[in-house]
């Protein structure tokens, strides 16, 4: 169609012919003259439609204004026959135009000229928001991916409201094509840049985290960045993807599981295990001994392949990216771990490196490991090559030294470092000396061996730094003098003495006016020091100096009217003058202290005005805010800032101070599948089932409790069955945490005093397999109770097959709150299932046998409350009348305790007596008696222990299977 288009191939003949732009702007005017009549009279078809508005795009390729087109162009897209939105450019075409003309050809015309015309506030885009949104839905990748590329480029609020939900079902649906989702992901991330509060990125969390286990390294890569994106203002419902980047690392650099495509120079996906290194720095170390154990693994491979260079560039380059962000997690993980050790030796090589880029890799590294490092005596080593890094050819390579001597400076080498910086500062480069004035500044302040040598740095640093320090310096200067009394004095000598330097800065001014007028009465009795010298050297600064310099000096003037009589007539000159200049703040001042400069000497109005200020309060330095406003925030946020560790810790309680709680929102419960399959797995493997359970599976729909940390926790799977199940398991060892049709959790468990192992069965039901599987715990105190994984789960479960995850526990005090499972897989759609797991007090118990007398004793000894919990409850005979001993001897001996016989008379009643282990607390006895009566049907049970904590749970737990209200 291409070669039909005559008209457009001699329209930009015609422009490239034309030997002058007088003659270019004729023929453009001609053109659009034409355009706009063909246009107004209408009855174009499709093929005049895209040739006409392609000569417009030329045009505003050109950089010549249009303002015809647009609504010709919006029409394109809306248009149903696919021929009117596409042309198809002929691989004929040979003339000099051919490239330009392949701009038209090629794509949808339609959406070219609606991401060239228009602006994101432009009305035209109202016009077209159905159009893409009927292409988001084609099941037609070209047209998706157009569709995608038109809401990231032109994308504003309104369309971002309107499509953003589409964009989202491109991303996760499973019919989606791979290209897609790359572009429904990075178009989110553009909508989520330009509008966050429009993407319930809360809301999203799992769903879009899942598909960080899609089997296409593209998608993962695209997926990543977007999650890195939320994952920073959202951590917490994200908190998932920290499982699921450990995972995908460990299977790219360990398992080595990726097609060739994405090897770049042997280095697998060198762009995706950077971006995964630096999320997992967005959190906080694992607490999760498995995942610990295998990032530590990631990260010792990741080192041992760095340790041989070869000859080809491209993969050094992409093998030391990777590394220097494995450094990066390494000393965020731990500063002292034998890895950081090993990265220490690794980037002192690298900061002697020949090549630029590695040299400031290097530096930039040991800057991190310098602000959270305990010891800088591994760095301080490297200090005289970081100082003359400053004089590097490359200013970036400078600024990065400049970095770590802040970072690696202590008490021991401050003025060493301070003294080096002080002398480069006279030939820094202007871009780096505003903010080497303000780090200068804060190390002077915080290492400052005494106050002397503080004062002689900062005036040094005012003389040698000029215009490019800024008031903060100054005032904080002021500060520290007048909270210093032993330093003011010296203060007032040294200033004075550097004023009579021939050029002075107005800084020094500024501050030699201040400490003058408070303090120069300190030294007006020493030589050369009168009040008179002081005057003259203070003035004659003055007429270099700006107007509220000159205020400032005013002031100084009238406190030296009140400490310096014998130069009044002198001061109250200068105020005569000052009476009458322009400015109108000068003159106000000067006319204010005209008149109590010229009050009788005995009036106290003079005295009270002038008083000494009063020493500051504590705050913190405007220096350090400075400072971080320098380093302002980019897109991807620093997890640590430059200084010593005790910076980086001031910085990590400042900002949990700030952060609020806020309840996470999450895709709740599984909803129930609707259908039954005809072939249902038996049972778990390796279990016991006695009743197992029905194929009814629960009811899902409403929570049943909610966990007193709502931001970790999602709802509970809650329905009658449910319940029956985790009742069961709460005194016995093995059976069916939950089934429906798609899933069984089984639990098989054991307990030896304090410690406990949990061994979770999760079986797949159907013919699918279970993809991006994720198993998350989460634990109400993690004080008292601590449970973790043996090792990382498997993210997918295979068909009609079953997945083993061993759970180690470990009870330190008294808890009351089992700990959760959530476990999430996409099977169709994706699922989420929150379990309680039988975890509870009573299975830390040990049994232990007493006789009758002992028994008895300790029961008196312990006494009654607090120490004793008591309820009678109603409970269930047998069919036959009598009462269900078999039923409470299970129960009980299921809590571990041991029932004792023949301790109590009534042979119907039941004694047991046990002791808690705890890791913590220590070990404490439980004594328990249950008594029912037949004829009532009631049931009074008796909790004693020399706990008052454990009474309460211990009756709670015991009481619950034995009552009517019982769930079994």
């Amino acid at each position: 169609m291409a070669t039909n288009m005559r008209g457009l191939t001699q329209f930009i003949a015609d422009i490239r012919g034309a030997r002058v732009r007088d003659l270019e702007e004729k023929r453009i005017n001609k053109e659009m003259a034409n355009i706009r009549k063909k246009f107004k009279d209408g009855n174009l078809d499709g093929y005049q439609k895209k040739k006409y508005v392609a000569k417009v795009l030329y045009t505003y390729i050109l950089g010549y204004k249009v303002d015809v087109g647009h609504m010709e162009a919006v029409n394109l897209i809306s248009s149903h026959k696919y021929s009117e939105k596409q042309i198809v450019s002929s691989p004929s075409s040979t003339s000099g135009e051919a490239w330009r003309l392949d701009l038209f050809t090629h794509g949808h015309q339609g959406y070219l000229a609606v991401t060239l015309l228009m602006h994101e506030n432009s009305d035209f885009l109202r016009l077209v928001v159905n159009s893409i949104r009927k292409d988001l839905d084609e099941n037609n990748e070209i047209n998706n991916c157009l569709a995608l590329h038109a809401i990231a480029n032109v994308g504003g609020t309104e369309m971002a409201e309107a499509l953003s939900e589409d964009v989202h079902r491109l991303l996760i649906s499973p019919t989606s094509q791979t290209m897609v989702k790359k572009k429904a992901a990075l178009t989110l991330l553009r909508l989520y840049r330009k509008h966050p509060d429009v993407i319930p990125a809360a809301e999203w969390a799992l769903r879009i985290v899942s598909i960080m286990d899609d089997t296409d390294l593209g998608v993962v890569l695209c997926v990543t960045t977007l999650v890195m994106a939320l994952a920073q203002d959202h951590p917490e419902p994200y908190a998932v993807c920290y499982q699921k980047g450990v995972d995908r690392l460990y299977r790219l650099i360990v398992d080595h599981e990726y097609s060739a495509t994405y090897a770049y120079y042997k280095v697998p996906s060198p762009w995706l295990q950077v971006k995964l290194l630096r999320l997992l720095q967005y959190y906080p170390p694992p607490d999760d001994p498995a995942i610990r154990a295998t990032l530590l693994q990631v990260l010792e491979t990741i080192m041992n392949n760095s340790a041989e260079q070869t000859r080809n560039m491209q993969h050094n380059n992409a093998q030391r990216a990777v590394l220097f962000e494995a450094i990066g997690l390494a000393i965020h993980l731990d500063s002292s771990s034998p890895l950081v050790s090993t990265a220490a030796v690794l980037l002192a090589r690298f900061i002697s490196s020949k090549e630029t880029n590695v040299r400031y890799l290097g530096l930039d590294t040991l800057a991190h490991l310098a602000a959270r490092a305990d010891s800088l005596e591994h760095i301080k080593t490297h200090q005289a090559h970081v100082i003359s890094s400053l004089r590097d050819r490359d200013i970036s390579v400078r600024r990065r030294a400049l970095d770590l001597l802040y970072s690696m400076c202590d008490v021991d080498n401050s003025e060493v470092i301070v003294g080096e910086l002080l002398q480069y500062l006279k030939v820094a480069d202007y871009a780096l000396r505003e903010e080497m004035v303000l780090k200068i500044a804060l190390l002077t302040e915080k290492y400052a061996s005494s106050y002397r040598w503080y004062v002689d740095t900062i005036l040094e640093l005012i003389s040698a730094a000029g215009d490019h320090v800024g008031d903060e310096v100054w005032y904080r200067v002021v500060q520290i003098i007048t909270n210093t009394e032993d330093l003011q004095a010296y203060a007032a000598r040294v200033v004075f003495q550097r004023l009579k330097a021939p050029a002075t800065h107005e800084s020094l001014v500024k501050i030699g006016g201040y400490v003058l007028g408070e303090y120069g009465h300190l030294v007006a009795d020493e030589e050369g020091h009168s009040p008179i010298e002081q005057l003259q050297v203070l003035h004659t600064k003055s007429q270099f100096c700006t107007a509220p310099t000159r205020a400032l000096l005013l002031t100084t003037y009238i406190k030296w009217v009140n400490v310096f009589p014998e130069i009044k007539p002198q001061l109250i000159n200068i105020f005569e003058r000052y009476r009458h200049v322009l400015d109108s703040e000068l003159q106000q001042r000067a006319c204010e202290f005209y008149a109590l400069a010229s009050r009788p000497d005995d009036d106290e109005l003079l005295q009270n005005v002038c008083e000494e200020i009063p020493p500051f309060p504590p705050r913190e330095s405007a220096l350090l805010s400075r400072l971080n406003k320098k380093h302002g925030a980019t897109e991807d946020k620093r997890t640590w800032v430059h200084g010593g560790k005790d910076v980086n810790q001031d910085r990590e309680a400042a900002k949990n101070r700030r952060s609020s709680t806020s309840e996470s929102k999450t895709n709740g419960v599984v909803a129930s599948p609707g259908a039954g399959i005809s072939d249902v797995m038996t049972s778990l493997q390796g279990l016991d089932l006695l009743s197992g359970p029905s194929a009814a599976s629960a009811s899902l729909t409403t929570p049943s409790a909610v966990l007193a940390k709502p931001t970790i926790a999602p709802h509970l799977a809650v329905g009658t069955m449910v319940d029956r199940w985790f009742e069961k398991l709460t005194y016995s060892n093995e059976g069916v945490l939950y089934e429906d049709v798609q899933i069984q959790v089984g639990i098989k468990s054991r307990y030896q005093a304090h410690i406990g192992q949990l061994a979770v069965y999760m079986g797949n039901k159907v013919s699918a397999p279970f993809t991006s599987f994720t198993t998350k715990l989460d634990v109400d105190d993690p004080e008292a109770l601590s449970v973790t994984f043996a090792k990382m789960p498997a993210s997918m479960v295979p068909p009609r097959s079953q997945s083993q995850q061993i759970l180690h526990v470990e009870c330190k005090k008294v808890f009351t709150t089992p700990p959760i499972i959530t476990i999430s897989f996409l099977a169709g759609s994706h699922q989420t299932i929150a379990l309680r797991l039988p975890v509870v007090l009573t299975k830390f118990i040990e049994p232990i046998t007493l006789g009758a007398a002992d028994f008895f004793e300790r029961w008196r000894l312990i006494g009654g409350p607090p120490r004793e919990a008591q309820s009678v409850f109603p409970i269930n005979l047998t069919a036959s009348g009598d009462l269900n001993q078999e039923r409470h001897q299970r129960v009980i001996s299921g809590h571990k305790l041991s029932i004792l016989p023949d301790v109590d008379p009534n042979p119907d009643n039941f004694v047991g007596a046990g002791v808690l282990h705890m890791s913590g607390d220590g070990k404490v006895g439980c004594l328990l008696r249950v008594e029912p009566n037949r004829d009532a049907k009631l049931c009074r049970i008796t909790v004693r222990s020399t706990s008052e904590d454990v009474v309460g749970e211990m009756q709670r737990l015991i009481q619950k299977p034995l009552s009517v209200d019982a769930a079994s």
